[in-house]
């Protein structure tokens, strides 16, 4: 694919490099052991319950995505596969690391996700091409992750390059999407299902093939305003987006949206209200880390629990919403309204996950609060003051009220085959020996 597009070779257009690592949490843990090179691997979701992650070699089994562990335990040594607990510290400052890399590359990156990122670029095709290459190897040689990099003049085009430098191996894992031949470029599109279009879901594809829109060349070459009227200018933009005219803009920080929520399954089912008081104090100052993290104000915070789906004898979901005395980030405030929910919390029955979800999200400054109404903590900051001795010591350093526990709670996630955290944990950080 290296004979030149129609498209005029401009130095002064301007481009979107989609990086996306290949099979992250399996390469993050790769990184540290080579001796899974080459072998099946899978990365366990919480608790150990399913696959969220799979190398090529654990796909070429046969397994798929969000396969239960429980299933695939029993035939593990058979078929050689390694099974990995989320190892969440590890993966989110190898992503650090390879993000703050790319900033090299260009002024302006988009972190989407934890383990690809866009980034704008110019030049010539030969020189995206060039640069590209660029991005691969050295995101390799200084962090030992693979990525697969994809250029195009839209972010939808930039994904679908990236895609196609997946599967297409005399690529070698660079796609310049306007340097590849027309006829190639219309076979691959005319070969992609709409559904895996980036943005477009089951759901919206029955509608699309209502309309005779099967593939991604049908969408693209679709009329854009009557995408429009039957659907919303959402999917008229990435009508536009396959046709090469960006539409979705590269933003420099993905905001928060409009509610922050803070769940997960428990590992041992909680039946006492102290449980329960140190899960919603956990959640509620988890809360408070992110707002003033985004420096942000919450004015609504809910809390809920829940008894398992499978429980058939018991079927408890308390819940409680609570108007906040005003806009506020504060660690105490929040974690005084999430407990609010305890005289709904019945002894002796087994809750298996609980949550808090803070609603009514504004910035931070976007309007004084009345001095009578300034939390006395917000006054003395401690809520930046607990992010700041977290971030230099670790999230478990300190907490407000049974939250800060040094021991570990019994309900904490199940992680029995988690490798350690090499990075950020110096009891933990990998020895070399010389033979």
């Amino acid at each position: 694919m290296s004979s030149p597009s129609q498209l005029t070779d401009n130095p002064h257009q301007e481009y979107i490099a989609h990086v996306d690592v290949n099979s992250f949490y399996v390469s993050c843990e790769r990184v540290f052991d080579p001796k899974l090179e080459s072998r099946p691997v899978i990365v366990l979701s919480n608790n150990d319950g399913c696959a969220v992650a799979r190398s090529s070699e654990a796909k070429a089994l046969g397994i798929e995505m969000g396969a239960p562990w429980f299933k695939l335990a029993a035939d593990a040594d058979r078929l050689g596969l390694v099974a990995k607990s989320s190892n969440y510290e590890l993966y989110g400052e190898m992503s650090s690391r390879v993000m703050k890399l790319l900033s090299r590359f260009s002024a302006w990156v988009e972190v989407y996700s934890i383990d690809e990122a866009f980034l704008g670029v110019k030049g010539t095709l030969e020189e995206l091409q060039v640069l590209g290459e660029k991005i691969k190897s050295e995101v390799l040689r200084l962090t030992g992750l693979p990525v697969c990099v994809g250029i195009a003049r839209s972010k939808t085009l930039a994904k679908m390059a990236n895609k196609t430098a997946k599967h297409v191996s005399e690529l070698r894992g660079v796609c310049v999407w306007d340097r590849a031949p027309r006829e190639t470029t219309e076979t691959l599109l005319s070969r992609l299902p709409a559904v895996e279009i980036w943005g477009i879901g089951p759901r919206l594809t029955k509608r699309l093939r209502g309309l005779g829109i099967w593939t991604a060349k049908d969408l693209r070459d679709a009329d854009a305003v009557r995408i429009r009227d039957k659907f919303s200018i959402v999917q008229m933009r990435t009508v536009l987006e396959l046709r090469g005219i960006p539409c979705i803009p590269m933003e420099e920080e993905r905001a928060i949206k409009d509610q922050l929520i803070f769940s997960r399954s428990f590992a041992e089912p909680i039946t006492d209200r102290v449980g329960m008081e140190q899960v919603l104090g956990i959640y509620a100052q988890q809360g408070s880390a992110r707002l003033h993290r985004h420096k942000k104000h919450a004015g609504v915070l809910s809390a809920w629990a829940m008894t398992s789906y499978y429980n058939q004898q018991q079927n408890y979901q308390p819940a409680i919403t609570v108007k906040l005395p005003g806009p506020t980030s504060d660690p105490v405030v929040l974690t005084k309204a999430a407990k609010e929910l305890l005289p709904q919390i019945l002894v002796g029955v087994r809750y298996a996950r609980a949550g808090v979800v803070l609603t009514d999200l504004r910035p931070a400054a976007m309007q004084e609060t009345f001095e009578p109404f300034v939390s006395a903590h917000e006054q003395k900051q401690i809520g930046s003051l607990v992010e700041q001795i977290r971030r230099e010591h670790g999230v478990k350093s300190i907490g407000l009220g049974l939250a800060g526990l040094q021991q570990g709670p019994a309900w904490e996630m199940k992680r029995e085959m988690m490798s350690p955290r090499y990075t950020t944990h110096w009891s933990e950080v990998l020895t070399v020996k010389a033979a």
